[in-house]
């Protein structure tokens, strides 16, 4: 689907650079999927709720070197 939208070249060119894409396609469709990611994320997050971990520090340690 063709769209006109004008985009901030130097913020056009921070996002390839970021992202190693050379078309601005790629650029925008790759920005906008990162977009819908995070923010699915987030409402993951939230749904899932916080919960106490009862570790010490050691243990978080022990744990980070197991993956």
């Amino acid at each position: 689907m063709r769209r006109t939208v004008d985009v901030d070249d130097k913020l056009l060119r921070e996002a390839q650079a970021v992202f190693g894409t050379s078309t601005i396609k790629e650029t925008v469709e790759l920005g906008l999927r990162e977009a819908v990611r995070r923010r699915r994320l987030e409402e993951l997050r939230r749904s899932l709720g916080n919960f106490e971990l009862e570790l010490t520090p050691e243990e978080l340690e022990r744990l980070r070197d197991e993956e």
